[in-house]
């Protein structure tokens, strides 16, 4: 078991500055998952915690070892790939064994080994065939018995879920938290899925740009997000953004919006940092509009709404609603969901809002 601690880490492919001063750390036994879009540099900070890419500035340590100079090899990690790696030509259990064997692990110490992850991983049926008579499944839990078998001190997995089907990828995200909570190792986890880092991860590092956006716990993530980015980004259908004026601070403190009649109301504790005339973007979660009985009416802003699209799902509806100009987007329970093309009020729990500034986008 080890912990992870990345210190201002940067990466520049020439001119190019891929990674921008990266700061975290995992703690033992730790679930950690790196998500952004593509291109956001989480799969080169990986592979750089890997030590298959070279650091330009800052500092790695895995445990106490400062890993920069260390060759992937003498790291004590194991890392499961997208596209599993898996040698074609050989056999399941050949594929689990062909690290142990070039590192000249003893016969019996490789056979208790395969036996034990693949009774755990159940894939005991599977060891004497090829990749290629396997699916896309049964492929992945190979590809983490390998893994497993060098009982590392941490794991590294770079998007291991998706080339699979959505229902797939369910079950394997289930058998992933499983791993995790039997093994108890650290864990750092690669995926463009907010959905997967949401259910997986004890605490989640939200990447744009090359830069740490917000690094903490899933519902603190989704609840509080740090700005208009990771708002707009975690969460599905995205967080809705409205820009308006704060009319009034204390009691009564309202946010007045262009071609809205009646202004948002303010919950006390979220006015006490405001000022009157202060422009604002709030922030409202598609699940905090709709239907239902609020604990304090006081804070239910309310917006009127002609519904232009509904989208059932089954468990819910996603209602897409023309507020003025602005377009918002509602989740309601399957038997309240207003009908296309009619008039709907949008009940808004105002003391779930997030408000940002508009210059910084940085949460207020």
């Amino acid at each position: 078991m080890a912990t992870l601690t990345i210190k201002n880490v940067t990466k520049s492919f020439g001119v190019v500055e891929v990674l921008k001063g990266v700061t975290l750390a995992a703690e033992d036994g730790e679930f950690i998952a790196l998500v952004g879009p593509s291109g956001c540099g989480k799969s080169t900070l990986l592979n750089m915690i890997a030590g298959l890419e070279k650091i330009s500035s800052g500092e790695i340590y895995i445990g106490d070892r400062l890993v920069n100079s260390v060759q992937p090899k003498d790291r004590d990690i194991a890392m499961v790939f997208q596209s599993y790696a898996l040698y074609p030509t050989m056999t399941v259990r050949e594929n689990i064994t062909f690290g142990m064997e070039s590192r000249r692990v003893p016969k019996a110490e490789q056979n208790a080994a395969v036996d034990r992850v693949a009774s755990f991983l159940q894939i005991e049926p599977l060891l004497h065939r090829k990749p290629g008579q396997l699916s896309g499944g049964q492929r992945q839990r190979v590809a983490m018995g390998r893994a497993l078998v060098r009982d590392p001190a941490l794991f590294l997995f770079d998007e291991p879920l998706s080339n699979l089907d959505a229902k797939l990828r369910v079950e394997m995200r289930t058998e992933i938290k499983k791993l995790h909570a039997r093994v108890g190792k650290t864990m750092v986890y690669v995926t463009h899925d907010q959905v997967e880092a949401m259910t997986l991860a004890s605490r989640i590092a939200v990447m744009h740009a090359g830069m740490l956006q917000q690094f903490d716990e899933p519902k603190k993530v989704y609840d509080e997000p740090a700005n208009i980015f990771v708002a707009g980004f975690m969460g599905s259908p995205s967080m809705n953004f409205i820009e308006g004026s704060i009319t009034s601070v204390g009691d009564g403190a309202g946010i007045e919006i262009s071609g809205i009649n009646n202004p948002l109301p303010i919950p006390s504790q979220k006015a006490q940092h405001l000022k009157a005339g202060q422009r604002v973007v709030v922030g409202l979660r598609p699940e905090h509009l709709g239907r239902r009985n609020f604990e304090n009416p006081s804070s239910v802003g309310r917006l009127q709404g002609v519904v232009e699209v509904v989208e059932p799902t089954g468990a819910e509806s996603i209602v897409v609603t023309r507020v003025g100009d602005k377009e918002i987007i509602a989740r309601f329970e399957p038997d309240a969901a207003p009908t296309q093309g009619s008039n709907v009020e949008l009940q808004i729990d105002m003391e779930k809002a997030s408000l940002f500034d508009p210059k910084t986008e940085q949460r207020i």
